[in-house]
């Protein structure tokens, strides 16, 4: 099968190599943090594929701050996770601080204009143009859209029999991504993305590594991430140039419709985002916000069926109404399985975290894993207990999933409403348990920490 491939794809795989991006200034290992020496490309897969073992194992061998080199050669990463020293990253400056060549390995995907890979002034601009389309006007409007789509889900689970929750989860999510943010609801372009999405979510870390050696992308799975790439692509911007035509776009509530309407007020020659903008964003909350809210879902689904004391009163929660409960449910499932490992910032200039200088080039991370596995910060780590977060036991910068400070996630309050929304229309309906012998543990999928096994579960209708 040929696809004919967009100039703008492959200019963009061109321009966002994650290996020439940021700083080409490489710190002086002296300087930096003790740390394992062995070659970076074997420490970026370890990094990549064995994170949640590797990580804790460095900071017992070398202490709360270590170090690690990265691909290329010549990078590292310095990690941290006190909350003194992730306050101090996230209130860094942003202009010292970028988090957007933090998050280069991403660039091929999701495009130079995405807010997860701007700085400065293109991302104060681009955050001021997308938050319309997350205040707590517009989650209100989202969540009766959420829940229809959910009833519709859980409509279909057969009671008593085993499935994976994380392949409905991401199905429900998707739903939510294709309908509620691009404003897809005919069954024929459905049908076109969802495949396309699901390509895009399910790659392999050596894929994102590959990205880095261009010569890759005309073999086997880099040919075919590319080329999937190109056709989500077509699909995207035919579906902007249709919904730009559009004469109603003020009275449609999906997430692209209002950014094709967003002005910059102080900017009286600001004509909105462009074409190629609008993908970037657009992919960004896909990548962002679907599988990630997928997977923090299919874990909290685990630990409820894995404790009826604490599944019986997620229920309750659900029954009363309670959704400040069950925000505490899924926070807490998402302390215990982080789903993304780190938060990263690119230091343009020399800086100094937690008394340690620091010079420019180097990577400073915020560790998500080892700030929600702290004992000092989540006594009893180990333990699925809510109600850290109901009775306020959970301090600022110890519970950091979206990040923090001017780069903390725009989407964090749309994961939450929907992970809500969904609990609460799965509990109203089923009880959740789990199969007789069912173990669970942590594999990383693309960048995500996924359910190894699925995280099976069974239901019984209430």
């Amino acid at each position: 099968m040929t696809i004919d491939i967009d100039p703008r794809t492959e200019a963009r795989f061109t321009k966002m190599q994650p290996f020439g991006s940021g700083s080409t200034q490489r710190p002086d290992p002296a300087m930096l943090p003790d740390g394992p020496r062995f070659n970076g490309l074997l420490q970026s897969i370890m990094l990549m594929r064995f994170r949640h073992q590797w990580i804790p194992r460095l900071r017992r061998k070398y202490g709360d701050v270590f170090s690690i080199k990265i691909l290329p050669e010549g990078r590292w990463m310095v990690f941290f996770h006190k909350p003194e020293h992730v306050r101090e990253i996230f209130a860094g400056d942003p202009e010292v601080f970028h988090a957007g060549k933090g998050n280069a390995i991403l660039g091929p995907v999701m495009g130079e204009h995405s807010l997860l890979l701007v700085d400065s002034s293109q991302h104060k601009r681009a955050r001021k143009l997308l938050m319309p389309a997350f205040n707590g006007h517009a989650l209100r409007g989202y969540e009766s859209m959420i829940e229809g789509i959910t009833k519709t889900e859980v409509g279909t689970w057969k009671p008593g029999v085993a499935f994976e929750s994380l392949e409905r989860m991401n199905a429900l999510t998707l739903e939510v991504i294709l309908q509620v943010v691009f404003g897809v609801t005919d069954e024929e372009r459905l049908s076109e993305l969802r495949p396309l999405v699901n390509r895009t979510v399910n790659v392999s870390p050596a894929v994102f590594l590959g990205w880095g050696f261009p010569k890759l992308q005309q073999f086997g799975p880099w040919r075919r991430a590319f080329e999937n790439q190109a056709a989500l692509d077509q699909v995207l911007y035919r579906m902007i140039a249709e919904r730009r035509r559009e004469t109603d776009l003020d009275q449609r509530s999906d997430v692209l419709s209002r950014l094709l309407l967003v002005r910059d007020d102080e900017d009286p020659a600001d004509t909105g985002l462009t074409d190629e903008e609008l993908r970037d964003q657009l992919v960004t909350l896909l990548l962002a916000g679907h599988e990630t809210t997928a997977t923090a879902l299919a874990w909290t689904l685990h630990e409820l069926g894995k404790d009826p004391a604490q599944e019986a009163k997620a229920r309750d929660a659900a029954t009363r109404g309670d959704n400040d409960y069950l925000e505490a449910v899924l926070k807490e499932s998402m302390r215990l399985h982080p789903v993304i490992p780190m938060v990263v910032r690119h230091l343009m200039e020399p800086a100094t975290i937690g008394g340690i200088d620091l010079p420019a080039g180097a990577n400073v991370a915020a560790s998500i894993i080892l700030a929600h596995e702290s004992e000092d910060a989540h006594p009893d780590h180990l333990a699925f207990r809510p109600e850290r977060f109901t009775e306020g036991h959970v301090e600022t910068n110890t519970w950091i999933p979206f990040g923090g400070g001017v780069r903390r996630c725009i989407g964090a309050g749309f994961s939450l409403m929907e992970g809500v929304a969904v609990l609460r229309e799965v509990l109203s309906v089923y009880d959740v348990a789990l199969p007789p012998g069912t173990r669970e543990e942590a594999k990383v999928r693309n960048i995500t920490s996924v359910p190894k096994n699925g995280a099976k579960i069974v239901v019984t209708r209430r």
